[in-house]
This record gives structure tokens, C-alpha cells and sequence, in this order.
């Protein structure tokens, strides 16, 4: 599978993306979040979809990201945190998402999904929890372009990493190694200046961030720190 990312690398040659999460944004200027994402230099814009059922905040419905989209220059990374995401992925596809992840522990036919999200164009991502293990996802890895691993419990900004879920990307980055694929691992979920690094080692190369993006008092210098750079 070939995976392309911003300047058409590949994830070998990617410095970190960093995907700032609309989530911790101020719901009622959503377009100045996403120009704001834009000025720090940050790659992706991650936008949190929750239904209050698979967690249980209610949060961005694909109205919300098609009304954001003229706003951001960024790549849409729309994470589908609902019961059902195969009812309602290609109203986000239409939406203007570039990738469409939803949650192995939703939808019980995921190779059908991870299909069916790159017939329409788009890239496909599969998610799973803090509970659940690689080994759980590692049938349809083939198909992905990327593998999102949180590394809270999903639902909520402002949580710690959970240290012993970098393990999970640590085996995501040997299995993509032995089976020569080439999907990006995501990490989110308490990344900031001192997790950033950890996430980095353990093989991620997409680091969404919230709440501390929002409230660093100089986003670009945050998104230079996040990928190690001066």
C-alpha cells in the first residue's frame, strides 16, 4: 500500500504531522480555530465526531465540517467516535474529511468499511481504545492508512497519556516494518512538549493534540516542539 502524506512522502521520510484537535477549540469561533491551526504550521486539522452513545459527549456532526472546511487549508482528519460509523462516513466524505477513521470496537465488519472509505476517494483509519490490542486489528492492517491508538480513554480533552498504550504503536511500527505496509500510526490523547518525544520513539507519525495546543501561549513554537525541531 502506498500512503501519502503532506509533500508526498512517505512514512519513513515524514517528519511527525501534528493534527491539532478541534475538540479543545472554542465551539462558538471554530472558524478562527481552524485559521489558527493554519498560522502554527500544524499539518492536519483533527476533528473529534461523538454521538453520545460510543462515548458520552455529543459533539461535530458532518454540517459542522463542511461549514469549517473553506475555513482551513489543512488536511480534515475526522475521527468518527459513534455506535454506527457505517451509517454516516460518507456524509463526512461528502463533508470535505481526507481521512475517515472509525473505531474497531463499532463496527463488526471493518474490512468492508476500510474499503468501502477508499472507493469514495478518501483515506481510511481504524481506531482502537486504550482496552483493546493490536492484535485485535492486525487482519485488516493491510487495508489502512492509518491506525489511530488512543492513548486516553476517548471522550474528553485534558487527560493524561496512558504510558503503556505507546507499547501498542511500538508493535504497530514493527508489524508495518515485517509486513513492509505503510499505513501512519496516530497517537491522541495527552500529548504535549514532554509526551511528544515518548510518542515520537515509540514509531507515531501523526500527534493530535487539544487542550495543549489551544492554551500554549505560542502555537507555532508548540508545533515545533511536538516535532523536535528548533
Amino acid at each position: 500500500m502506498d500512503t501519502d502524506i503532506p509533500g508526498g512522502l512517505h512514512v519513513e521520510d515524514a517528519l511527525p504531522v501534528i493534527a491539532p484537535s478541534i475538540l479543545s477549540a472554542d465551539f462558538s469561533g471554530l472558524d478562527r480555530a481552524a485559521r489558527a491551526i493554519d498560522a502554527s504550521g500544524a499539518e492536519w486539522v483533527h476533528l473529534d465526531v461523538m454521538d453520545g452513545s460510543f462515548v458520552p459527549p455529543i459533539t461535530l456532526g458532518a454540517k459542522a465540517v463542511a461549514d469549517l472546511r473553506p475555513h482551513a487549508r489543512g488536511v480534515f482528519d475526522v475521527h468518527l467516535m459513534v455506535r454506527e460509523p457505517q451509517n454516516h462516513f460518507r456524509d463526512f466524505a461528502e463533508a470535505g474529511a481526507d481521512y475517515i477513521t472509525f473505531h474497531a470496537e463499532a463496527a463488526v465488519h471493518a474490512h468492508r468499511f476500510l474499503d468501502a472509505v477508499r472507493q469514495l476517494g478518501k483515506k481510511a483509519g481504524i481506531s482502537i481504545v486504550p482496552g483493546t490490542p493490536v492484535a485485535a486489528i492486525t487482519g485488516v492492517l493491510s487495508r489502512a492508512d492509518l491506525v489511530l491508538v488512543m492513548t486516553v480513554n476517548p471522550g474528553y480533552g485534558g487527560q493524561s497519556l496512558i504510558p503503556e498504550c505507546l507499547e501498542k504503536v511500538r508493535a504497530l511500527a514493527e508489524f508495518r516494518r515485517e509486513r513492509g505496509l505503510n499505513y501512519l500510526i496516530s497517537v491522541d490523547g495527552g500529548i504535549n512538549e514532554q509526551t511528544a518525544p515518548l510518542a515520537r520513539a515509540a514509531g507515531a507519525g501523526v500527534l493530535v493534540s487539544g487542550a495543549a495546543f489551544f492554551s500554549a501561549p505560542d502555537p507555532a513554537a508548540f508545533v515545533r516542539a511536538l516535532r523536535g525541531t528548533p
